[in-house]
């Protein structure tokens, strides 16, 4: 074994603890490991602050590993800083139950801050986090007291930096002026199938000067002292971005595969394995080593993180005396407690035969609770106006001091990181991203919102949204063929279809303004799931409560609205949202014509799927056969509800481009159509 530096060691043992894992499993990608050791430590042996037996301590710094696929990287330093993560999790690398897996996943890794792997997503999700700590900080310091500071850090690669994800958070990231958000950029030339010069040729630096960051060109990723003065000089420059640029050799150290694209993702093997080691001077006979100078070495980090973490706590204790008030949030914020009678001023909406657009509704329910709801923060691509979720007088999430007052919310001019209201600009996949980083934050509850049709640029961060347990709700609007004029472009068809397939999403589309009151109450207690809440442009009627079953019932996703006449209903009809009113009136022309019939309300597949199943059967008796649902979208997946003896009046082409009435009625979302429909099937046999 050579001669090494006490830090070439320790990088070294990052390499081959990777090369390790990697070879042992089969499978992995080593050479994004090999060639970003030195940055990871640099970074996490210098400049990281954080409590390896706490991993939750709310003001440690954040470390975002963008480029999930060198998992290794991070497992390793987790590992070696004393993080609950032992050798033999190290050494069950992508196996089943195993703490590492292929890419990492934070509800299952303790010290992982977000499940990355998707390219692009850990670097956006990391800008969320920068605002989430601007935002905080903003919120409770006071002079003498920085109660909420730190940074978040993270390893992007050029995948990342190629997603359309990354540059729509780098121009917010940059026009926010988020000064405590520090990229490394693994700069090695090669993607997984091909040197990065095929695809990836522009001047990544001036591109991200344009986008208002901060650079720095480190030329050997192997220099650490020049990695150090690069971290160092990031973050001395709070008003920007930084952007650190370091040329590395992908697989440094392997003999035949170094600077190829075939060390990105396929194991070294045995013998390249051994040759690697030989080829650095390491021991190329023990697996799985760790040099007793390293363990000491990197575990001062964990007497360092009780330190800081101690020293904190003070420094709380004594705000505490100081501010009780903005104490006791805080403290409820990072316990994620909700506050005691935050629904309390939640309206209830009287009967209207004329009533609201749900997205009325949900704005009105919006500004009762966010007054008692400190950690509730958000916005919308551009859509404030037709959303209706901008925050009345909690002003805008904004860097500098604004002189028009021609956008919603209430300004207060100067750097205003303390509003609540994020303009995310047209921006849907980035926002969502953001979103996820946002929800890391215990305390934070972040809201998204666009129209329905748009959800599907927002798809990839909903879906790790929901593998995350995050709590992220979406405010969808526009949300069927009833939007009218805007034609099939922008009216959806098979989103709703398409958010139900995610698991652990919730979905809810409301019937009226009162679900949609109860369906927010959901949304904000549900504290480990995604709620999407699916909302109309147009007009419905409130439902009068005293004739109809109470809307708090749509806590059980789906309920009887109103019985048929004598308890004994010929047939069944079931809808969502603006489909409600169909069905209600439909009801009445089929009892006037002595076919009982009952209706229900089915707001959310999720929540009834998980109520008790003397629920369901009450809902749904599985001996009434005979059963419609109505849903202005995609049909698709309505067959479990309605079984083999029903009917679904649904969507399954495109829209057009008419006013909403006229569209619906050619749609066939008519009471009359219903009543035939209804007819129809009663006089079929059973099967």
């Amino acid at each position: 074994m050579k001669r090494y530096s006490l830090a070439e060691l320790c990088i070294d043992t990052i390499r081959t603890l990777s090369i390790d894992a990697v070879q042992k499993a089969d499978s992995g990608h080593p050479g994004l490991p090999l060639d970003a050791a030195p940055m990871g430590y640099v970074l996490w042996s210098n400049f990281l602050r954080h409590n390896p037996h706490h991993p939750d301590w709310y003001n440690r710094d954040r470390f975002v590993l963008s480029a999930g696929h060198g998992s290794m990287l991070l497992y390793s330093l987790l590992y070696l800083t004393g993080y609950p993560l032992g050798l033999n999790d190290i050494k069950a690398f992508r196996q089943w139950g195993s703490k590492t897996p292929g890419h990492p996943e934070r509800e299952l890794t303790e010290g992982v801050e977000t499940t990355t792997g998707p390219l692009g997503q850990g670097f956006a999700n990391g800008v969320g986090m920068a605002m989430a700590e601007a935002y905080l900080s903003a919120c409770f310091n006071k002079p003498g007291f920085k109660i909420i500071d730190h940074y978040t850090y993270g390893i992007v690669s050029d995948g990342d930096l190629m997603e359309g994800v990354s540059a729509e958070a780098a121009s917010l990231a940059g026009h926010l002026r988020l000064g405590k958000l520090i990229y490394l950029y693994d700069d090695n030339s090669m993607t997984l199938s091909a040197a990065a010069e095929l695809t990836f040729t522009e001047n990544k630096r001036k591109r991200f000067e344009a986008y208002g960051w901060h650079t720095e060109v480190v030329e050997d990723g192997n220099d650490i002292q020049a990695l150090y003065k690069a971290i160092t000089a990031a973050r001395a420059q709070l008003e920007k971005p930084s952007l650190i640029i370091v040329k590395t050799i992908i697989g440094y150290g392997s003999p035949h595969k170094q600077n190829t694209f075939e060390v990105h993702g396929s194991p070294l093997g045995k013998e390249e394995v051994k040759l690697t080691k030989q080829n650095l001077g390491w021991p190329y006979e023990k697996d799985f080593y760790v040099p007793d100078k390293v363990t000491k070495y990197f575990h001062q980090a964990i007497s360092k993180g009780k330190k800081i973490e101690s020293d904190w706590n003070k420094l709380l204790k004594a705000y505490e005396k100081k501010y009780p008030d903005s104490a006791k949030i805080l403290r409820q914020m990072m316990k994620n407690q909700l506050p005691s009678g935050w629904n309390k001023n939640i309206p209830d909406f009287p009967a209207d035969a004329k009533g609201l657009a749900t997205r009325e509704a949900s704005g009105k329910v919006m500004q009762a609770f966010s007054p008692n709801l400190p950690g509730f923060i958000g916005g919308s691509a551009d859509l404030n106006p037709s959303t209706k979720t901008a925050l009345e007088n909690f002003g805008n999430f904004e860097n500098h001091r604004l002189t028009k007052k021609d956008i919603q919310g209430s300004l207060d001019g100067g750097w205003n990181y303390s509003g609540r209201n994020i303009f995310y600009g047209v921006r849907e996949h980035a926002m969502a991203s953001i979103s996820n980083g946002l929800a890391t934050y215990p305390g934070l509850i972040p809201f998204a919102s666009t129209f329905l049709i748009f959800s599907d640029y927002m798809r990839p961060p909903m879906r790790l949204a929901a593998l995350m347990q995050l709590q992220v709700i979406y405010v969808f609007t526009h949300d069927s063929i009833g939007l009218g004029e805007d034609g099939p472009t922008h009216q959806p068809v098979e989103q709703l279809a398409g958010l139900r397939a995610i698991p652990e999403m919730i979905v809810i589309r409301p019937a009226d303004a009162n679900e949609t009151a109860i369906a927010w109450q959901v949304a904000i207690e549900t504290r480990h799931h995604p709620v999407s809440l699916v909302l109309t442009r147009q007009k419905v009627p409130t439902l009068d409560r005293k004739k109809y079953a109470s809307a708090n019932y749509l806590r059980k996703g789906a309920y009887i609205l109103a019985e048929a006449k004598g308890g004994k209903p010929k047939i069944i009809l079931i809808a969502t949202g603006s489909e409600v009113n169909l069905i209600v009136s439909a009801q009445q022309k089929l009892e006037a014509q002595q076919i009982p019939t009952r209706i229900v309300s089915m707001p959310s597949w999720e929540l009834f799927a998980a109520q008790s199943k003397s629920w369901r059967e009450k809902v749904l008796p599985s001996r009434y056969k005979k059963r419609i649902a109505i849903e202005a979208g995609s049909p698709q997946g309505w067959e479990k509800y309605v079984g083999d003896e029903g009917l679904i009046i649904g969507v399954d082409h495109f829209g057009a481009s008419a006013p909403g009435d006229e569209v619906l009625r050619k749609y066939g979302f008519t009471v009359e159509n219903i009543c035939k429909k209804a007819k129809v099937l009663l006089k079929r046999k059973r099967k």
